[in-house]
């Protein structure tokens, strides 16, 4: 059952040390937590979900960074600080206009690092269908890549189809790549309970 809600928080996902930018803008209900927005964004960029991820944004009760994601014990080791669950913590109460920005890094081997930018909060449109993705510039990466490095890598033997690796290259990445190639109308919003169900499945 959808939770009822009237306002959306329109946010700002860029991919960071990517040049020319990788971007998206989506408008998600405020009544979302994390692991909502963590599905959302998923969707939104193009990636497949099978990696960690975590959010850092400072407490606005504290001002101190916090971690929020699933709950991992490696992960709180490795932070050094307790996670907070991500499917308890709703994002109106951390975003807001003086609170706008928080990080999200996926796939800690590759290191995906993400600025999240709440661009303003708007009342809820009748007829639309929420989350949508309204804006955004480019392809996401292929998974597993090995980061923004490894990505500019695999973007230079791409462009090259005399370069030695061209054909296996392609191949590994499906056949077709092209890197200016993104239309917001082509994004499918998963259900984030239907996401986490299956996560608790596995």
């Amino acid at each position: 059952m959808k939770r009822k809600f009237k306002q959306v928080c329109q946010f700002k996902i860029t991919l960071k040390h990517t040049k020319p930018a990788i971007w998206r803008r989506i408008q998600v209900p405020e009544t979302y937590t994390f692991w909502d927005l963590h599905v959302a964004l998923q969707d939104a960029m193009g990636w497949t979900d099978t990696h960690l991820h975590m959010f850092r944004m400072s407490d606005p009760s504290s001002g101190r960074k916090a971690v929020i994601g699933m709950e991992d014990e490696e992960l709180d080791s490795d932070m050094g600080s307790t996670t907070l669950l991500e499917t308890k913590q709703k994002i109106s109460k951390w975003f807001s206009e003086r609170n706008d920005k928080a990080d999200y890094i996926y796939d800690f081997g590759d290191d995906w690092e993400h600025t999240i930018k709440l661009e303003k909060i708007l009342p809820r449109e009748k007829d639309i269908d929420y989350p949508i993705c309204i804006a955004g510039a480019r392809a996401c990466p292929p998974e597993d890549c090995g980061g923004t490095g490894g990505y500019a890598h695999f973007l230079e033997i791409i462009m090259d189809p005399h370069h030695e690796e061209y054909e296996e290259m392609l191949e590994w990445a499906g056949g077709d790549f092209d890197p200016e190639r993104f239309n917001p109308d082509e994004v499918f919003f998963d259900d984030p309970d239907d996401r986490l169900d299956m996560m608790d499945f596995l």
